[in-house]
């Protein structure tokens, strides 16, 4: 179990749609858009809002560029959003095992 100070309940990030994108971020190091957007299951204005909100809160970074001539964006979890994201994980599982259950695999 890790420490009450490794352990940080995260608002922003417990939004459903929120914690879908930055689950799928911390499991890669750039993530296209659309992947994103196909993963998840949004639109895009719904995405490029969800991402505008993570990068306004430092969690996230976009990356816009051109392949040929197709625009492209990416995006990434910054190191403040790393340890948002691995804190609000601490958080849920210290609240789930309270009740003796377990979110890991055994």
């Amino acid at each position: 179990m890790r420490s009450v100070r490794s352990a940080k309940f995260d608002e922003l990030i417990h939004a459903p749609t929120r914690l879908a994108i930055v689950s799928l971020l911390a499991a890669s190091e750039w993530a296209d858009f659309k992947f994103i957007r196909d993963t998840v299951n949004l639109s895009d204005s719904a995405l490029s809002k969800q991402l505008s909100t993570l990068e306004d809160a430092g969690y996230v970074e976009i990356r816009k560029g051109f392949v040929g001539k197709w625009p492209r964006t990416s995006a990434r979890l910054t190191r403040a959003g790393r340890t948002a994201f691995d804190q609000h994980v601490a958080a849920l599982q210290e609240i789930v095992a309270r009740s003796g259950a377990t979110i890991l695999p055994q």
